[in-house]
């Protein structure tokens, strides 16, 4: 930046002019996204807004192009069921929502969402409105936030097969992308994990280590993940011969892998190995085992699932199937931003692979 600019205050729309030798107007069609300016003309005005350090005005960019340069990441639950008294959602709201909130935050998988969801649009110059919707109010807020122009498009993580979060989105016509394909159909592009294909790399890698009395730590069953890893390593395991595999319903916390571990290695002391579809679950199947005297893997194996920080942290560390979080969050934002650019391109989904890593615990 030359003295003159310096001196001069922040630089303008006219600093930029002058120094790329073209017209006001020019350079606000080409800091607004307009296209049909001729590139060379972008380029030049684009190295005269580096030269002259120009930023444009958000809000005054925001009545030009009518958008927001913002993002909602928006976190869903069911909560309050249809036909729930209104005053019990009304005086349970601080309460029921300062738990959602806490839990979800204590989660590991949403801090990946929320890096890979970052780490895409910061270059990008945009960022994301953090929200949570546990409830019907809730609900209404994100709907009536997006409706209102406040973010440009939603991305959703939705923690509840029942959640209508993204009907509602869908049936108001906004531009949103969900993580993890949606327990019930609905026009809104999603990213997702092949999850029973994951099940069975868990399986195989029992089955190989010579693990024959399995068995699982399953998911919540009303999630479509935790339905899908269940189904996918029963039936892994019922094609090589192991047609019962006893299960015990976990919630994706530490707590209820503890629980489940517990009722486990009471109800079939001699098993071998174990599958937790989830790295929360088998890490605190892990302390138990051990309370109990069993080694890991030793006694029993432990499979996990997501390749998360509770992977590292167990002892030992966790063999466990990758989910690629960050790289899944990316994407869903990319297909967001699309969708934005594109608003009558088609509704899309884009599968992931898992992959198994192998550390102490299997």
């Amino acid at each position: 930046m030359t003295d003159d600019l310096r001196s001069a205050g922040a630089p303008t729309l006219e600093d930029v002019a002058r120094a790329a030798g073209v017209s006001r107007a020019t350079v606000s069609r080409v800091v607004n996204g307009v296209r049909n300016v001729d590139p060379v003309i972008q380029e030049a005005v684009r190295r005269a807004v580096s030269v002259t350090g120009y930023t444009p005005n958000r809000a005054a960019r925001s009545l030009v192009t009518r958008r927001a340069d913002a993002i909602a990441l928006v976190v869903s639950g069911a909560g309050v069921e249809p036909g729930a008294a209104e005053e019990s959602e009304d005086t349970t709201e601080s309460g029921d929502g300062s738990s959602f909130t806490a839990q979800v935050l204590a989660d590991p998988f949403f801090g990946r969402v929320v890096t890979g969801v970052v780490n895409y649009l910061r270059p990008r110059g945009m960022h994301p409105v953090l929200m949570f919707a546990e409830s019907s109010r809730s609900r209404e807020e994100v709907v009536a936030y997006l409706r209102q122009g406040s973010a440009d498009g939603a991305l959703v993580v939705s923690t509840h097969a029942e959640d209508p979060l993204p009907a509602l989105i869908a049936e108001a016509g906004l531009a949103a992308v969900l993580f993890a394909r949606p327990a019930r159909p609905v026009p809104v592009s999603y990213v997702d994990l092949a999850h029973q294909d994951g099940a069975r790399l868990a399986a195989e890698h029992l089955l190989g280590r010579g693990c024959r009395r399995t068995a699982t730590i399953s998911g919540p069953l009303d999630v479509p993940a935790g339905q899908a890893r269940l189904t996918g390593f029963r039936d892994t395991m019922a094609r090589h011969g192991h047609p019962y595999i006893p299960v015990v319903e976990g919630q994706f916390t530490q707590e209820s892998g503890e629980a489940a571990m517990e009722r486990l290695l009471a109800e079939h002391p001699d098993l071998d190995g174990v599958f937790a579809a989830n790295d929360l679950m088998a890490l605190g199947a892990c302390h138990v085992l051990r309370e109990h005297g069993r080694s890991v893997p030793g006694d029993v194996a432990v499979v996990g699932f997501d390749d998360s920080s509770a992977a590292l942290a167990c002892r030992p560390p966790l063999t466990t199937v990758r989910q690629p979080v960050e790289g899944m969050a990316a994407e869903m934002t990319r297909l967001l931003l699309d969708r934005l650019a594109r608003p009558d391109g088609p509704v899309t989904s884009v599968i992931f692979e898992p992959e198994l890593v192998v550390r102490g615990s299997a």
